[in-house]
């Protein structure tokens, strides 16, 4: 066990020279992104490749190298705490690979957030030109068609607003298409809005033009919102890690004052181990838990 850190070391060494003896003609960087790659394709659920492909088109999605500067940021991070609170590199390589290990997770959070804003700004888009339509046409079905070839939408939105109209002609009614939107985007003011129409529809309206002005207003206010939420979010986002790197600091900061030879005696005693991964754990716990109230439900109102 004397010379188990550098053994580790080494096999490290010889795991990339062996991929780069293997490959003479690629790169050992080319080949961890093509391997990567490959099992993305494979393993990837459907949801999650589809909600990734919007990220590309949108240019949100992270380039391989920036990947691998995620990848070596955090481990090395993880790495440093795991050996300035315990003086083992085996503890540190655990560590450091616990911490690359959510970098998918992490990358998941991060592109639902982007899709999920997409989406909302998609959706922003349909309530208020179908309101604008629906005034001068006075029929819901032919505002939807008037939104569907103005050219300002994108799929997956454009795609349902085109099912909705199928169904309607199809079924001789709104009531089918609207309850399918509704369940595809579940937010306040589509179904608000969907259900003013299909009152309007079926009931009639004396004054449908104030109705109408009413719930463009509604919607204005709920879209303020949701910015101003996000706009939150990211304050708070900011703040929330830079306070857990502080928390991770003021043990590296007892160690300096309590010094190296008194701090490493303490690590003997097998309690105030289990103390110290108990702190790293959970904090790590309350990073990722930030990161998960950042990403999560944005647009929701």
């Amino acid at each position: 066990m004397k010379y188990l850190p550098e053994l580790i070391i080494l096999l490290i060494i010889a795991i990339v020279v062996l991929v780069a003896r293997r490959n003479p003609g690629e790169n050992v960087y080319k080949f961890f992104v093509t391997n990567a790659t490959r099992a993305y394709d494979k393993y990837a659920p459907y949801s999650f490749k589809m909600v990734r492909e919007k990220a590309v088109e949108l240019g949100q999605e992270y380039t391989p190298r920036q990947y691998i500067s995620q990848i070596v940021i955090l481990g090395g991070l993880a790495g440093l705490v795991g050996y300035f609170y315990f003086y083992s590199i085996i503890i540190a390589v655990i560590y450091a690979i616990v911490a690359i290990s959510t970098i998918p997770y992490l990358a998941y959070l991060r592109l639902q957030r982007v899709y999920s804003e997409y989406i909302f700004e998609q959706i922003q888009t349909y309530t208020t030109n179908v309101i604008m339509e629906f005034n001068t046409t006075q029929s819901f079905v032919k505002a939807l068609e008037g939104v569907r070839d103005s050219g300002i939408l994108e799929n997956p939105v454009l795609a349902d607003v085109r099912k909705m109209i199928d169904m309607s002609y199809q079924n001789g009614t709104i009531d089918e298409s609207i309850e399918f939107f509704n369940n595809q985007y579940p937010f306040y003011m589509v179904k608000n809005m969907n259900q003013l129409f299909l009152q309007i529809t079926k009931e009639g309206a004396r004054d449908s033009g104030q109705a109408l002005e009413n719930m463009s207003l509604d919607i204005d206010a709920l879209v303020e919102g949701v910015y101003r939420d996000q706009m939150d979010r990211s304050n708070f986002h900011g703040r929330f890690l830079r306070f857990g790197l502080i928390l991770y600091l003021l043990v590296i900061v007892l160690r300096f004052m309590l010094g190296e030879d008194n701090y490493i005696k303490l690590l003997d005693i097998w309690y105030v181990q289990v103390i110290l991964h108990g702190i790293v754990i959970i904090n790590a716990f309350f990073l990722v838990s930030g990161e998960k109230y950042y990403n999560e439900d944005v647009g929701g109102e």
